[in-house]
């Protein structure tokens, strides 16, 4: 039951990091452009931006159920930049809405773009900086330490601020990625091929920079994931798959590009997950969070599993018809609007 709980939970931090990634990454990719990708990027994101926040509230209401001691020192010696996140999502989401329905004037929709490019950078910068707090192993449960060494030294170190450029990169290469299939244009094939070949060499150079600075404040990050076989399964494959990205990207291959840019971002989450495993989060002056000494009593599980079940049942193909609808139909108006 624990397992199939957890099954559960990665896809749906796989799944966010995949679909809302690339949602973060528009509006990246709009700053990167200078807006010239705004027209594509909102008709990309516009019909499943808000339905793409689902899988992150299911990774949340499966924290506070199943986990609740994971989801209770998150929220506590991380709180600061989990609060930055979420009022940048309210930003991000509140300036998108209002570019594409407010008055047809310039500079409201000037001001609105403007917060939604730098709140969607805001806001997945700070994404990875919780990540790297969970995974670093700064976190005390000893309150009586301080203000600085509760709530500000677990995520305040250059891992953490290392880890979030990377997340930025990541999800701005996905969303390049992911526009080349909304596009038939040569200026826009041109140009978003381009940055993805920026961001492709910004990535190696993000994830050494994540391996240097984990050594730096004494995390050994590199010696972990040498030392599990998964995980360097995870890290070579994702190399070996560059080549085929350079190949494809050169070539235009826009399905292909989509399939190899999330299996090479699957790998990094599962590489991640094989060297954290089966600790969920790690704790500096006391006893690691597991999966065993987090999970919730069995009869809390069972109606949790029970409700996943039936979830899965109803959302996942409706999430389906979304995509079918809005994303595989005829895109040849939508794009001569985008123009």
């Amino acid at each position: 039951m624990t397992e199939i709980i957890l099954i559960i939970l990665g896809i749906s931090l796989l799944l966010y990091v995949l679909l809302g990634g690339a949602d973060f990454g528009g509006g990246i990719l709009e700053l990167i452009s200078r807006g010239k990708a705004s027209g594509i990027v909102s008709r990309a994101i516009a019909p499943v931006w808000e339905a793409n926040h689902m899988w992150l509230i299911l990774v949340v209401v499966i924290l506070f159920v199943g986990f609740p001691s994971v989801y209770s020192t998150v929220l506590t010696a991380l709180h600061i930049p989990v609060l930055l996140v979420l009022i940048g999502i309210i930003l991000r989401g509140s300036a998108f809405t209002f570019r594409h329905y407010d008055i047809e004037e310039e500079t409201p929709k000037a001001i609105y773009s403007s917060i939604f490019r730098y709140s969607s950078l805001f806001t997945t910068f700070f994404l990875g900086v919780t990540t790297g707090g969970i995974i670093l192993g700064d976190i005390t449960m000893d309150y009586t330490q301080g203000f600085y060494a509760v709530y500000l030294n677990p995520w305040l170190n250059w891992f953490s601020f290392s880890l979030g450029i990377f997340v930025v990169i990541l999800f701005a290469f996905l969303a390049t990625i992911y526009t080349l299939g909304e596009t038939k244009e040569k200026p826009h094939v041109e140009r978003f091929t381009r940055i993805a070949t920026y961001l492709i060499i910004a990535l190696v150079v993000a994830g050494a920079l994540v391996f240097a600075t984990a050594e730096l404040e004494g995390h050994p990050l590199f010696f972990e994931f040498y030392h599990s076989i998964p995980s360097m399964i995870c890290v070579v494959l994702a190399t070996l798959a560059l080549p085929l990205l350079w190949i494809n990207l050169k070539r235009n291959n826009r399905q292909m590009l989509r399939l190899i840019a999330g299996f090479q971002t699957t790998m990094i989450v599962l590489g991640w997950f094989a060297i954290q495993f089966p600790v969920l989060v790690k704790v500096n002056d006391g006893v690691d969070i597991t999966v065993q000494s987090a999970i919730a009593p069995k009869q809390t599980q069972l109606q949790l599993l029970i409700a996943l079940i039936v979830g899965v049942l109803v959302v996942f193909p409706y999430m389906g018809y979304l995509y079918k609808t809005f994303k595989f139909g005829d895109k040849t108006v939508d794009e001569q609007k985008a123009n």
